[in-house]
C-alpha cells in the first residue's frame, strides 16, 4: 500500500503541480472575481472556475503531465466525470466544514474560505483521479 502511494510521487506529480499553478492563477481570478466583484453565488463562481479551467487542464495534463497519446471520446468522458466528481466532493465537503468552523464570521468570509478549502481538496482528488482514472496508463 505504501509502495503504491509512493509510486504517485514522481515527474508526473511535478508536471501536475506546474499545470496546477497555471490553472490556480487563472481559476482563482475567475472564481473570486465572480464572487466578490460580480456578486455571483458560491456555486456559480466555483463552477465557472472549474468549467473554464478544466478545458485548459485537459490539454495541459493530457499532453504535458501524463504525455497521453490516446484519442477517444471515452477518455474525454472519463476526464469530465473525474472533474465533476472531484468538484462535488471537494466543494461539498469544504462548504459545510468551513461554515461550521467559521460559524461566527460573516457569510462572505465563510464562503471565501470555503472556496479556498475547496480548491485545496479539489487539487488532491483531481490528481489521483486523473492519474488513476482519466489518463491511466
Amino acid at each position: 500500500m505504501i509502495k503504491k502511494i509512493l509510486s504517485l510521487v514522481d515527474q508526473k506529480l511535478l508536471r501536475f503541480i506546474i499545470v496546477g499553478c497555471i490553472n490556480t492563477v487563472v481559476g482563482t481570478a475567475i472564481m473570486f472575481g465572480l464572487y466578490n466583484l460580480a456578486s455571483c453565488s458560491y456555486w456559480v463562481s466555483s463552477a465557472a472556475n472549474y468549467i473554464l479551467t478544466s478545458i485548459l487542464s485537459f490539454f495541459l495534463n493530457k499532453y504535458f503531465t501524463f504525455q497521453n497519446k490516446e484519442r477517444s471520446w471515452k477518455q474525454v468522458a472519463k476526464f469530465i466525470i473525474n472533474i465533476a466528481v472531484c468538484y462535488v466532493l471537494a466543494y461539498g465537503i469544504a462548504k459545510p466544514v468551513v461554515m461550521y468552523i467559521l460559524s461566527g464570521a460573516g457569510q462572505k468570509i465563510q464562503e471565501n474560505a470555503a472556496m479556498l478549502a475547496g480548491m485545496c481538496l479539489f487539487t488532491g482528488f483531481n490528481y489521483i483521479g486523473q492519474r488513476m482514472f482519466a489518463f491511466k496508463e
